[in-house]
């Protein structure tokens, strides 16, 4: 359980933040802007929830993918130390990314096959989930981007966040009346 007493503690007034492991690194570093854009998508999965809220199975696998995020953020904030011992930090699992992967089978099984590109909106709740999804996919980059600048990231972490995104496209085409709401998109139209 974590307790918070005190919001500020004027720690990053010169622009400067700690990891997880005592670290002082910029609030610019790429491993903050990292696990800030999963913040940032959380968010998101949140906001698509106050439309979701009716159904209560769908919202209760965006609640458990929101929890999953913030043990990501902690994955994140926390570079993998050599001989770390497994299981001594939390880390996301291949499980959790295998459970995506059973869910996005299971929602896409009551789709529509996709004969065209679709445009991020129709219902709010999809519009949200679109939104989440641009948002996670650049998580996805910016974790891309920390492995390419040699820093630690675990494998299962890129994982979640590529399914993560997935997950989020097929559940926006699920919130848009399971496709038959879809926008779809108009090659040309408006030349």
């Amino acid at each position: 359980m974590v307790t918070l007493n005190r919001i500020y503690t004027r720690t990053g007034d010169a622009g400067t933040t700690r990891l997880a492991t005592g670290q002082t690194v910029s609030k610019s570093d790429l491993r903050v802007e990292t696990y800030g854009a999963v913040d940032e998508t959380n968010a998101c999965v949140g906001l698509a929830r106050v439309h979701l809220a009716a159904d209560p199975e769908f919202d209760a696998m965006l609640a458990r993918i929101q929890n999953e995020l913030f043990d990501l953020g902690a994955d994140l904030a926390t570079p993998p130390a050599p001989g770390e011992v497994e299981g001594s930090r939390l880390r996301i699992l291949d499980s959790q990314v295998a459970r995506l992967e059973a869910e996005i089978d299971a929602l896409n099984d009551q789709l529509p096959t996709l004969k065209s590109f679709i445009l991020p909106g129709g219902a709010p709740a999809a519009a949200a989930l679109h939104l989440a999804r641009t948002v996670s996919r650049r998580a996805e980059r910016e974790a891309v981007r920390l492995v390419e600048a040699g820093e630690p990231v675990s494998g299962p972490a890129l994982r979640y966040l590529n399914r993560l995104s997935d997950f989020l496209f097929v559940a926006a085409r699920w919130a848009n009346d399971r496709g038959a709401a879809e926008v779809f998109w108009q090659s040309g139209a408006t030349r």
